[in-house]
């Protein structure tokens, strides 16, 4: 039997209306951004301060790559568990950072920013760390160096396995 897979490619748009359950592709820019770096999006947000990057359209990884080793782009990169962004992501979400990368289940609090902002929750394998790293073209430090592994970063990636956990209408896989 053959896998069927849709592409898709940042920057992603309104038209975006995929199902929960949807295996995906996904090539172009994402940013990464993991807990220290959301905390620091909200307060530069309260403060009145534009981020480090434009919101709209834009797809966040919730991961921090490790370092390449020589000969390679990027060192592994895998999600984290996205319970520990949920705290932020509402808040992010209602200022159109609303398209996201990261494993596990979500709030109902994020749940409903998602619909309510018509947003994207795609999940990663955990686990495949090494294999994901394949997949990144180009890697960029962005925003917030002395966090380390937790600073932004801009990756390039082709063809990253995804599949839709959250859509814009409520569905949900770890709902089923």
């Amino acid at each position: 039997m053959t896998e069927i897979t849709t592409p898709l490619t940042t920057p992603l748009t309104e038209e975006i209306d995929l199902p929960a359950g949807t295996q995906v592709r996904l090539s172009g820019p994402i940013y990464t951004a993991r807990d220290a770096a959301h905390l620091r999006l909200v307060e530069m947000l309260k403060a009145g301060q534009a981020p480090p990057f434009p919101f709209a359209g834009q797809v966040v990884f919730y991961a921090g790559p490790c370092p390449a080793r020589p000969g390679t782009v990027c060192g592994p990169i895998g999600p984290t568990t996205s319970g520990r962004l949920d705290a932020y992501s509402p808040f992010l979400i209602e200022r159109g950072l609303k398209y996201m990368i990261g494993k596990g289940s979500r709030s109902p609090e994020v749940a409903e920013a998602v619909i309510r902002h018509k947003g994207l929750y795609l999940v990663a394998i955990g686990g495949a760390a090494a294999l994901m790293s394949r997949r990144v073209t180009s890697v960029e430090l962005i925003a917030f160096e002395d966090l380390g592994p937790e600073a932004i970063h801009l990756l390039t990636v082709k063809d990253l396995p995804l599949v839709v956990a959250l859509d814009a209408h409520g569905r949900d896989i770890y709902q089923r």
